[in-house]
């Protein structure tokens, strides 16, 4: 089933397009020569980039949580809550860090992101941020993004089929995947 036109209030992003843009940010920071020590991702949407730029560069990943979208059905902003702490599997975070997120949208996550790692973490050299899209409304530019987006659309990321996905509908919805495969 083929995803409906993308245009200037709706960006529509298949699962190839994805993660055709998460490896073109991978390479992107290759080609910088960033060396860094960690990936510190933002869940819920940095999670599946930074997990592919943990593995690529074979650097330990941290995951923070912060969370601003919760008003009606996930699509208006609100609060910005931070996470008290990093998960992290070696050590704490510490040295030159790539902080990993999908988008910048008005950019207050990043940007108090970065704030809360310079007062908390006193072992974090450096941080540095990449991001796939960056809207043009966004106060934050990161160092590094794959598309800046001047029109601000909603971005339909392939995921968020499962954000109306419960338990009790999962045999329906395997079953009409079938018959679309």
């Amino acid at each position: 089933m083929s995803s409906p036109q993308s245009d200037d209030k709706h960006l529509w992003v298949t699962w190839d397009e994805y993660n055709r843009l998460v490896e073109g940010l991978a390479l992107k920071v290759y080609e910088s020569n960033f060396k860094f020590d960690m990936v510190l991702c933002l869940a819920r949407g940095g999670v599946r980039p930074g997990d592919v730029f943990s593995r690529i560069f074979d650097v330990p990943l941290a995951i923070l949580s912060t969370s601003s979208y919760r008003a009606d059905k996930g699509t208006v902003q609100g609060d910005l809550d931070i996470a008290k702490y990093i998960t992290v599997t070696r050590g704490s975070l510490a040295g030159k860090i790539l902080l990993v997120d999908d988008l910048a949208d008005s950019g207050v996550t990043l940007m108090k992101v970065i704030d809360h790692l310079k007062a908390n973490y006193k072992d974090v050299e450096e941080v540095r941020s990449a991001v796939i899209w960056t809207k043009g409304s966004s106060a934050f530019k990161p160092d590094y993004q794959m598309q800046e987006l001047p029109h601000n659309p909603w971005i339909h990321q392939p995921f968020e089929d499962y954000d109306g996905l419960r338990p009790h509908q999962l045999a329906s919805w395997l079953k009409k995947g079938e018959k679309n495969a």
